[in-house]
């Protein structure tokens, strides 16, 4: 199923099955959202693992190169990057058998759509998981 317009239930559902997301673009300045939601899933209770090649730390937490570095299976990959690499992302989110991919606010790309409709891979594009995740409470 992948549709980045997937109805409420399906997304409360993805969020509360979740436990481990890697933020790819997650910034280590405090002013930036990526840094602010990659915080907020962290006190909710998720696994966060940041993804970010230029950054080798965030708050004391090793930062990832690439989501084939993180040591556990991840559950959703957060995209804080330009729409023009989430094919990419996309691609190595299927090789690392991530369940879903989540582009926030602007990041959207159709050749992204179709590979990960090709693969199974569900995506969701220009929505924000922490309004997502307010809105609709999920079980964590």
């Amino acid at each position: 199923m992948v549709n980045f317009n997937l109805e409420d239930k399906i997304i409360a559902e993805i969020l509360s099955n979740a436990q481990v997301i890697a933020v790819v673009g997650h910034s280590d300045k405090p002013s930036r959202t990526s840094y602010q939601i990659g915080q907020f899933l962290r006190n909710v209770g998720y696994r966060v693992y940041p993804v970010n090649p230029t950054v080798t730390e965030i708050d004391g937490q090793p930062c990832y190169r690439s989501l084939t570095e993180i040591p556990e299976r991840i559950d959703i990959v957060n995209v804080f990057r330009r729409p023009e690499f989430l094919s990419e992302i996309v691609s190595e989110a299927i090789a690392v058998e991530a369940k879903t991919v989540w582009g926030q606010l602007g990041v959207i790309d159709a050749k992204a759509a179709q590979i990960a409709e090709n693969a199974g891979l569900n995506l969701i594009m220009d929505r924000c998981i922490k309004i997502d995740y307010t809105r609709l409470k999920p079980i964590q």
